[in-house]
Protein backbone atom coordinates (compact mmCIF):
# COMPACT_ATOMS: atom_id res chain seq x y z
CA UNK A 1 0.00 0.00 0.00
CA UNK A 2 1.20 3.51 -0.81
CA UNK A 3 1.04 5.91 2.11
CA UNK A 4 0.32 9.44 0.95
CA UNK A 5 1.92 11.66 3.56
CA UNK A 6 0.55 15.09 4.50
CA UNK A 7 1.83 17.92 2.35
CA UNK A 8 0.76 21.54 2.09
CA UNK A 9 -1.33 22.18 -1.04
CA UNK A 10 0.04 25.68 -1.38
CA UNK A 11 3.47 27.27 -1.32
CA UNK A 12 4.85 30.30 0.46
CA UNK A 13 4.68 33.61 -1.45
CA UNK A 14 7.10 33.60 -4.35
CA UNK A 15 7.78 29.87 -3.94
CA UNK A 16 6.87 27.22 -6.51
CA UNK A 17 4.52 24.45 -5.49
CA UNK A 18 6.38 21.46 -4.06
CA UNK A 19 6.95 18.33 -6.09
CA UNK A 20 5.03 15.26 -4.93
CA UNK A 21 7.71 12.55 -5.14
CA UNK A 22 7.68 8.86 -4.34
CA UNK A 23 10.26 6.94 -2.34
CA UNK A 24 11.73 4.57 -4.94
CA UNK A 25 14.45 2.98 -2.81
CA UNK A 26 15.73 3.01 0.77
CA UNK A 27 19.19 1.94 1.94
CA UNK A 28 21.55 2.49 4.86
CA UNK A 29 24.66 4.45 3.89
CA UNK A 30 26.15 3.85 7.36
CA UNK A 31 24.77 3.04 10.82
CA UNK A 32 22.13 5.67 11.53
CA UNK A 33 22.33 7.23 8.06
CA UNK A 34 19.43 6.49 5.71
CA UNK A 35 19.65 7.10 1.95
CA UNK A 36 16.43 7.73 0.01
CA UNK A 37 15.94 7.70 -3.73
CA UNK A 38 13.04 9.98 -4.71
CA UNK A 39 11.33 9.81 -8.09
CA UNK A 40 8.28 11.34 -9.74
CA UNK A 41 5.36 8.84 -9.70
CA UNK A 42 5.15 9.21 -13.49
CA UNK A 43 8.95 8.94 -13.96
CA UNK A 44 8.99 12.54 -15.16
CA UNK A 45 12.32 14.34 -15.48
CA UNK A 46 13.24 16.29 -12.34
CA UNK A 47 14.83 19.77 -12.43
CA UNK A 48 18.62 19.99 -12.47
CA UNK A 49 20.50 21.88 -9.80
CA UNK A 50 23.86 23.38 -8.86
CA UNK A 51 26.15 20.99 -6.96
CA UNK A 52 25.77 21.48 -3.21
CA UNK A 53 22.05 22.29 -3.50
CA UNK A 54 19.40 21.09 -1.09
CA UNK A 55 15.70 20.31 -1.19
CA UNK A 56 13.14 20.94 1.54
CA UNK A 57 11.01 17.98 2.61
CA UNK A 58 7.69 18.39 4.35
CA UNK A 59 8.20 16.15 7.39
CA UNK A 60 4.79 16.03 9.01
CA UNK A 61 4.45 19.34 10.82
CA UNK A 62 7.98 20.49 9.91
CA UNK A 63 9.93 21.37 6.78
CA UNK A 64 13.57 20.30 6.80
CA UNK A 65 16.37 20.87 4.30
CA UNK A 66 18.55 18.00 3.08
CA UNK A 67 21.48 18.11 0.66
CA UNK A 68 21.21 16.40 -2.70
CA UNK A 69 24.09 14.02 -3.41
CA UNK A 70 23.89 13.84 -7.22
CA UNK A 71 25.97 15.79 -9.74
CA UNK A 72 23.15 18.22 -10.52
CA UNK A 73 22.30 17.10 -14.06
CA UNK A 74 18.56 16.78 -14.80
CA UNK A 75 17.43 13.21 -14.24
CA UNK A 76 14.65 11.01 -12.93
CA UNK A 77 15.73 10.82 -9.30
CA UNK A 78 16.95 12.81 -6.33
CA UNK A 79 19.07 11.20 -3.61
CA UNK A 80 19.46 12.35 -0.02
CA UNK A 81 21.22 10.80 2.98
CA UNK A 82 19.89 11.70 6.42
CA UNK A 83 21.47 11.13 9.83
CA UNK A 84 19.00 10.04 12.51
CA UNK A 85 19.11 12.57 15.38
CA UNK A 86 17.16 11.13 18.35
CA UNK A 87 17.32 14.47 20.16
CA UNK A 88 16.37 16.50 17.09
CA UNK A 89 13.03 18.08 16.20
CA UNK A 90 11.57 15.09 14.41
CA UNK A 91 12.56 15.68 10.79
CA UNK A 92 15.20 12.95 10.66
CA UNK A 93 12.92 10.47 12.46
CA UNK A 94 10.22 11.21 9.90
CA UNK A 95 12.62 10.55 7.02
CA UNK A 96 13.90 7.34 8.62
CA UNK A 97 10.29 6.16 8.91
CA UNK A 98 9.62 6.48 5.17
CA UNK A 99 9.28 3.30 3.12
CA UNK A 100 9.29 2.47 -0.59
CA UNK A 101 6.07 3.71 -2.14
CA UNK A 102 5.47 6.53 0.34
CA UNK A 103 4.99 9.99 -1.10
CA UNK A 104 6.39 13.22 0.25
CA UNK A 105 6.28 16.90 -0.69
CA UNK A 106 9.69 18.06 -1.90
CA UNK A 107 10.68 21.58 -2.89
CA UNK A 108 12.53 22.31 -6.08
CA UNK A 109 16.31 22.40 -5.48
CA UNK A 110 17.82 25.48 -3.86
CA UNK A 111 21.43 26.51 -4.24
CA UNK A 112 23.30 28.02 -1.31
CA UNK A 113 26.63 26.20 -1.48
CA UNK A 114 27.59 26.00 -5.15
CA UNK A 115 31.18 25.56 -6.40
CA UNK A 116 32.94 28.59 -7.87
CA UNK A 117 33.29 27.85 -11.58
CA UNK A 118 36.41 30.00 -11.98
CA UNK A 119 38.32 28.32 -9.12
CA UNK A 120 41.72 26.89 -10.03
CA UNK A 121 41.32 24.04 -7.53
CA UNK A 122 38.60 22.91 -5.11
CA UNK A 123 39.39 21.65 -1.59
CA UNK A 124 36.39 19.84 -0.12
CA UNK A 125 36.36 19.29 3.66
CA UNK A 126 33.62 17.17 5.24
CA UNK A 127 32.96 16.08 8.80
CA UNK A 128 30.40 13.37 9.55
CA UNK A 129 27.09 13.85 7.74
CA UNK A 130 28.63 16.96 6.15
CA UNK A 131 29.77 14.58 3.43
CA UNK A 132 26.41 14.86 1.64
CA UNK A 133 26.92 18.19 -0.20
CA UNK A 134 30.58 17.26 -0.79
CA UNK A 135 29.51 14.09 -2.59
CA UNK A 136 27.53 16.31 -4.94
CA UNK A 137 30.53 18.62 -5.42
CA UNK A 138 32.83 15.67 -6.12
CA UNK A 139 30.44 14.09 -8.63
CA UNK A 140 30.15 17.38 -10.53
CA UNK A 141 33.92 17.95 -10.43
CA UNK A 142 34.49 14.55 -12.01
CA UNK A 143 31.73 15.14 -14.57
CA UNK A 144 33.24 18.48 -15.65
CA UNK A 145 36.91 17.64 -15.25
CA UNK A 146 37.57 20.11 -12.42
CA UNK A 147 40.60 19.90 -10.16
CA UNK A 148 39.58 18.87 -6.64
CA UNK A 149 40.40 16.88 -3.52
CA UNK A 150 38.28 15.71 -0.61
CA UNK A 151 39.29 15.43 3.05
CA UNK A 152 36.68 13.41 4.99
CA UNK A 153 36.67 12.92 8.74
CA UNK A 154 34.28 10.79 10.80
CA UNK A 155 34.10 8.54 13.84
CA UNK A 156 35.30 4.94 13.36
CA UNK A 157 32.61 2.98 11.55
CA UNK A 158 30.41 6.03 11.05
CA UNK A 159 31.45 7.10 7.56
CA UNK A 160 28.88 7.19 4.77
CA UNK A 161 29.28 6.52 1.04
CA UNK A 162 32.82 5.11 1.37
CA UNK A 163 32.66 2.83 -1.67
CA UNK A 164 31.14 5.53 -3.87
CA UNK A 165 33.69 8.09 -2.76
CA UNK A 166 36.65 5.75 -3.30
CA UNK A 167 35.47 4.86 -6.81
CA UNK A 168 34.70 8.48 -7.62
CA UNK A 169 37.74 10.23 -6.17
CA UNK A 170 40.55 7.68 -6.23
CA UNK A 171 43.70 9.17 -4.74
CA UNK A 172 42.00 12.56 -4.39
CA UNK A 173 40.19 11.22 -1.30
CA UNK A 174 41.75 11.28 2.19
CA UNK A 175 39.75 9.72 5.05
CA UNK A 176 40.54 10.22 8.75
CA UNK A 177 38.84 8.54 11.72
CA UNK A 178 40.34 10.71 14.47
CA UNK A 179 39.85 14.41 15.06
CA UNK A 180 43.55 15.28 15.50
CA UNK A 181 44.50 13.49 12.27
CA UNK A 182 41.66 15.21 10.42
CA UNK A 183 42.61 18.69 11.63
CA UNK A 184 46.30 18.13 10.91
CA UNK A 185 45.45 17.02 7.37
CA UNK A 186 43.21 20.03 6.78
CA UNK A 187 45.85 22.44 8.08
CA UNK A 188 48.48 20.88 5.81
CA UNK A 189 46.24 21.20 2.78
CA UNK A 190 45.34 24.82 3.51
CA UNK A 191 49.03 25.67 3.90
CA UNK A 192 50.02 24.22 0.53
CA UNK A 193 47.56 24.95 -2.24
CA UNK A 194 47.94 27.31 -5.22
CA UNK A 195 46.50 30.80 -5.45
CA UNK A 196 43.01 30.58 -6.91
CA UNK A 197 42.03 27.57 -4.80
CA UNK A 198 38.65 27.65 -3.03
CA UNK A 199 37.86 25.63 0.08
CA UNK A 200 34.40 24.32 0.98
CA UNK A 201 33.59 22.89 4.40
CA UNK A 202 30.52 21.23 5.87
CA UNK A 203 30.24 19.49 9.22
CA UNK A 204 30.15 20.18 12.96
CA UNK A 205 30.67 23.77 14.13
CA UNK A 206 34.15 23.14 15.60
CA UNK A 207 35.38 21.88 12.22
CA UNK A 208 34.01 24.94 10.43
CA UNK A 209 35.57 27.24 13.00
CA UNK A 210 38.93 25.48 12.63
CA UNK A 211 38.91 25.75 8.84
CA UNK A 212 37.87 29.41 8.86
CA UNK A 213 40.39 30.35 11.56
CA UNK A 214 43.24 28.43 9.93
CA UNK A 215 42.48 29.87 6.51
CA UNK A 216 42.46 33.38 7.96
CA UNK A 217 45.79 32.82 9.72
CA UNK A 218 47.29 31.55 6.47
CA UNK A 219 46.09 34.59 4.53
CA UNK A 220 43.22 33.07 2.55
CA UNK A 221 40.82 35.76 1.29
CA UNK A 222 37.40 35.31 2.92
CA UNK A 223 35.80 35.07 -0.53
CA UNK A 224 37.64 31.79 -1.13
CA UNK A 225 36.35 30.05 2.01
CA UNK A 226 32.82 28.65 1.86
CA UNK A 227 30.96 27.02 4.76
CA UNK A 228 27.69 25.10 4.95
CA UNK A 229 26.38 25.18 8.53
CA UNK A 230 23.89 22.89 10.24
CA UNK A 231 22.50 25.35 12.79
CA UNK A 232 23.21 28.45 14.83
CA UNK A 233 24.50 28.18 18.38
CA UNK A 234 22.16 28.49 21.36
CA UNK A 235 21.26 32.13 21.84
CA UNK A 236 20.52 34.26 24.89
CA UNK A 237 16.95 35.59 25.31
CA UNK A 238 17.93 39.10 24.21
CA UNK A 239 16.34 42.43 25.10
CA UNK A 240 12.68 43.23 24.32
CA UNK A 241 11.92 45.52 21.39
CA UNK A 242 9.06 46.47 19.09
CA UNK A 243 8.71 45.59 15.42
CA UNK A 244 6.98 48.36 13.45
CA UNK A 245 5.34 47.05 10.27
CA UNK A 246 5.73 49.88 7.75
CA UNK A 247 2.98 48.85 5.34
CA UNK A 248 0.20 48.38 7.90
CA UNK A 249 1.41 50.58 10.74
CA UNK A 250 0.96 47.68 13.17
CA UNK A 251 3.37 47.53 16.11
CA UNK A 252 4.36 44.05 17.33
CA UNK A 253 6.01 43.68 20.77
CA UNK A 254 8.90 41.17 20.80
CA UNK A 255 9.55 40.11 24.41
CA UNK A 256 12.86 38.68 25.63
CA UNK A 257 13.06 34.98 24.85
CA UNK A 258 10.57 35.24 21.96
CA UNK A 259 11.90 35.34 18.41
CA UNK A 260 10.90 38.10 16.02
CA UNK A 261 9.49 35.38 13.75
CA UNK A 262 7.32 33.93 16.52
CA UNK A 263 6.09 37.40 17.51
CA UNK A 264 5.13 38.19 13.92
CA UNK A 265 3.35 34.86 13.50
CA UNK A 266 1.55 35.40 16.80
CA UNK A 267 0.24 38.71 15.41
CA UNK A 268 -1.10 37.02 12.31
CA UNK A 269 1.75 38.05 10.00
CA UNK A 270 2.77 35.17 7.71
CA UNK A 271 6.51 35.00 7.07
CA UNK A 272 8.02 32.16 5.00
CA UNK A 273 10.32 30.11 7.22
CA UNK A 274 12.10 26.79 7.25
CA UNK A 275 15.02 25.97 9.55
CA UNK A 276 14.20 28.44 12.38
CA UNK A 277 17.86 28.26 13.34
CA UNK A 278 19.33 31.16 11.37
CA UNK A 279 20.86 29.03 8.65
CA UNK A 280 18.65 28.91 5.56
CA UNK A 281 17.69 32.58 5.17
CA UNK A 282 14.09 31.68 4.30
CA UNK A 283 12.68 34.18 6.82
CA UNK A 284 14.82 37.13 5.72
CA UNK A 285 12.74 40.33 5.74
CA UNK A 286 13.64 43.87 4.62
CA UNK A 287 14.47 46.50 7.26
CA UNK A 288 13.36 50.11 6.73
CA UNK A 289 14.93 51.66 9.81
CA UNK A 290 16.53 50.63 13.07
CA UNK A 291 19.64 48.53 13.66
CA UNK A 292 19.28 44.75 13.46
CA UNK A 293 21.16 42.59 15.96
CA UNK A 294 22.33 39.89 13.55
CA UNK A 295 22.59 36.44 15.10
CA UNK A 296 22.14 34.31 11.98
CA UNK A 297 24.61 32.26 9.96
CA UNK A 298 23.16 33.24 6.59
CA UNK A 299 23.91 36.90 5.83
CA UNK A 300 27.37 37.90 4.65
CA UNK A 301 29.38 40.55 6.50
CA UNK A 302 28.57 43.01 3.72
CA UNK A 303 24.85 42.31 4.04
CA UNK A 304 25.03 42.69 7.80
CA UNK A 305 26.83 46.01 7.50
CA UNK A 306 24.14 47.28 5.10
CA UNK A 307 21.54 46.76 7.83
CA UNK A 308 18.68 46.53 5.34
CA UNK A 309 17.56 42.97 6.12
CA UNK A 310 17.14 40.70 9.12
CA UNK A 311 16.79 36.92 9.47
CA UNK A 312 13.90 37.06 11.87
CA UNK A 313 13.96 33.53 13.32
CA UNK A 314 17.06 34.29 15.44
CA UNK A 315 18.06 37.93 15.03
CA UNK A 316 16.75 40.84 17.07
CA UNK A 317 17.17 44.63 17.31
CA UNK A 318 19.82 46.88 18.81
CA UNK A 319 17.23 49.65 19.08
CA UNK A 320 13.89 49.80 20.90
CA UNK A 321 12.13 49.87 17.51
CA UNK A 322 12.87 47.99 14.31
CA UNK A 323 10.84 49.03 11.26
CA UNK A 324 10.22 46.24 8.75
CA UNK A 325 8.94 46.39 5.17
CA UNK A 326 5.91 44.24 6.01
Amino acid sequence: MTAVLPAPPTAAPGEALPLQLEVAAVADAAPGIRTLVLRHPDDALLPGYAPGSHVVLTCGERRNAYSLTGDGAPGQEYRISVLLCPDGRGGSAFVHGLAVGDRVAVSRPRSAFAPIASARHHVLVAGGIGITPMLSHARAAVRWGRSFELVYGHRPGAGAHHEELAALCGDRLAVHESTPAMLDAVAAVLADRPIGTHVYVCGPAPLLEFVERTATELGWPPARVHAERFSAADLDPGEPFTAHLARSGVRVPVPAGVSLLAALEGSGVAVPSMCRQGVCGECRVPVVSGRPLHRDLYLSETERAAGDAVVCCVSRSLDDDLELDL
